[in-house]
């Protein structure tokens, strides 16, 4: 089952938190866990990783706390999920697993291939923007 875990939402409600704050705001770990009733210890190892992966700078020191590095319209859906969760994938084998059995004769690697690439496309053409500001049917293009 393809689904996102705690940690991706914790990590879309502080980057949507820091999204409406002005450029340089910098938000600290306390307030966010506080105002989404996040445990701060979670907190706080999920901001680290999207610092470590380039999508909010980390400033120490008692003054200090997270701003995006990059404006809400360039952060896509797909790249905090692979930030916090690791590679986007609907099944294993598609990335090189040699421990399934059935590989030689498989007739649905290719179809699920194609797939996973729609579902990865789709996902980093979500912007935080476009997912904090509009509808369902807005961000899924339904009319």
């Amino acid at each position: 089952m393809l689904k996102l875990t705690k940690k991706t939402d914790y990590a879309l409600m502080a980057i949507n938190y820091m999204s409406y704050r002005k450029p340089h705001f910098l938000a600290n770990t306390r307030n966010i866990a506080e105002i989404y009733n996040i445990p701060r210890e979670l907190l706080a190892k999920i901001l680290q990783r999207l610092s470590k992966k380039g999508i909010i700078h980390s400033q120490n020191g008692p003054k200090g706390g997270y701003t995006l590095l990059k404006a809400p319209g360039d952060i896509t859906l797909g790249e905090v999920i692979r930030a916090i969760e690791g590679p986007i994938q609907i099944v294993r084998c598609i990335e090189g697993d040699t421990t399934c059995s059935q590989t030689e004769q498989c007739t649905i690697q290719s179809p699920l291939r194609k797939i996973e690439r729609q579902i990865v496309d789709f996902l980093d053409g979500i912007t935080i923007d476009k997912l904090a500001n509009a509808s369902v049917s807005e961000v899924l293009h339904v009319t």
